[in-house]
C-alpha cells in the first residue's frame, strides 16, 4: 500500500507567506476575540460544526469567511498550517504527521468520531466473493485520500487480522471523490468502498451493499479527529480561540441533546441560506454527532493509530509527544472549566 509523503515544501512556502490573513481587531480586554473573521473550507451538502455555532450564536461577534471545499482532512489542516485558512480539520494521524514534520499546529476541539450510529464502514456489493480480511490481498480500495483516517482504520484492522506488512501493502488504495465512490463500487471500478456520514447511509439505503468491517466493531467508539489552530494563532489570538473552542464544544452539545428532526431542520436551513447551489437530501440521513462530551481530546485518540504511524514511518517510536498535538485548556466541558 504506497504511503504519502509530507508535503514540506507547500507547507514551508506557506510559512514563508504566513500574516497574509483577514486583519484583527484592537485587542480588547482580557477573554475578548481580537480576531473578527476566520477563513475555513466547507465541505459540500454539509454543516460543518463552526458552521453551526456560527449559526446558533454561539461565535458572537465572530464570523466564518468561506474560502473553498475540501475534501480531504490531510489538505485542509494544511492549508491551516500553511495560513491559508485559519483552522483546519483532520483525522488525529494526519496532525501526528504534520506535528512530527514541524508544523506549527495544535489541535484545540475535537469534531468528528465513531460511535454505534455514525461510523466508517468498509463495503462489498453483495454477490462479491471478500468476506474475510485476507480476501483484501490483491483488491482495490476506494478511498477519499491516502495517509488518513480510512487508511489507518484498515491497515490497523488488517494488521490485528493477522495479516503482513507485505500483505497489507498488496491492498491496493484508489482515491476517489467521496461522491464518486459508492458509484464506483457499483460499475466494478474498485472492489471496496470506504463510506462513511450520509453517504454512506444513501448507499445503504439504496441496496446491493454489505459491510465487510465498520470501525466501531473493530476499535469500539472514538474520537476520530479535532480542528488544529497554528500556534501562533492560539498565541496572538487568545480570545478568538476561546471563542471559538467554545463555540465549536457547545455546538457538538447542542446536537447531542437536540431532537434529530430539529437538527436536519437546521443544517436544512443553514445550507439553502448560504446559496452555494448544494443538495440538502442527503441530510435525512444524519443520525448523530458521534463524539464525546464537548469534544474534548485525550490521549487515547492519539496512541490508538501509534503502531499504524510508526509502522508508516510517520513516527520513530510508539511515543508521541502529547502536549506538544493538543490542548484542552479552551474547552470550556473540560474539568473544572465552568460549563
Amino acid at each position: 500500500m504506497k504511503k504519502p509523503v509530507p508535503l514540506l515544501t507547500a507547507l514551508l512556502a506557506g510559512l514563508v507567506l504566513s500574516g497574509c490573513g483577514a486583519s484583527a481587531s484592537p485587542a480588547g480586554t482580557a477573554g475578548q476575540p481580537e480576531k473578527l473573521e476566520l477563513r475555513y473550507q466547507g465541505s459540500a451538502n454539509t454543516v460543518t460544526l463552526p458552521e453551526l455555532a456560527e449559526d446558533l450564536g454561539y461565535f458572537g461577534p465572530v464570523k466564518l469567511k468561506w474560502v473553498g471545499n475540501t475534501i480531504s482532512g490531510p489538505q485542509d489542516i494544511q492549508s491551516a498550517a500553511t495560513d491559508q485558512t485559519d483552522f483546519g480539520g483532520a483525522f488525529t494521524g494526519a496532525v501526528v504527521k504534520l506535528v512530527e514534520a514541524g508544523a506549527p499546529i495544535k489541535a484545540v476541539v475535537n469534531y468528528y468520531g465513531s460511535d454505534e450510529k455514525t461510523f466508517l464502514g468498509f463495503y462489498v456489493k453483495d454477490d462479491s466473493p471478500i468476506r474475510t480480511p485476507r480476501d483484501l490481498i490483491g483488491k482495490k480500495v476506494g478511498v477519499n485520500t491516502v495517509g488518513a483516517n480510512l487508511e489507518a482504520a484498515l491497515d490497523t484492522w488488517l494488521k490485528r487480522s493477522g495479516l503482513s506488512d507485505a500483505e497489507i501493502d498488496q491492498v491496493q488504495l484508489v482515491v476517489l471523490p467521496p461522491i464518486n465512490t459508492e458509484q464506483a463500487l457499483r460499475n466494478g471500478q474498485i472492489d471496496v468502498a470506504a463510506l462513511n456520514g450520509v453517504l454512506q447511509d444513501r448507499a445503504v439505503a439504496a441496496g446491493g451493499v454489505r459491510p465487510i468491517v465498520k470501525d466501531v466493531e473493530a476499535f469500539g467508539p472514538y474520537n476520530g479527529g479535532p480542528y488544529v489552530l497554528r500556534t501562533d494563532f492560539i498565541k496572538k489570538y487568545p480570545g478568538t480561540t476561546k471563542v471559538f473552542v467554545s463555540g465549536v464544544a457547545r455546538a457538538i452539545e447542542w446536537e447531542r441533546t437536540t431532537p434529530r428532526e430539529e437538527v436536519i431542520a437546521r443544517f436544512t436551513k443553514i445550507i439553502q441560506n448560504r446559496g452555494r447551489n448544494e443538495n440538502t437530501e442527503t441530510l435525512k440521513y444524519w443520525k448523530s454527532v458521534g463524539i464525546t462530551k464537548g469534544g474534548l481530546i485525550s490521549d487515547n485518540d492519539y496512541t490508538l493509530w501509534a503502531g499504524w504511524l510508526k509502522q508508516s514511518g510517520f513516527i520513530k517510536n510508539d511515543q508521541v509527544d502529547l502536549k506538544k498535538l493538543y490542548t484542552n485548556e479552551f474547552n470550556p466541558y473540560r474539568e473544572g472549566g465552568g460549563a
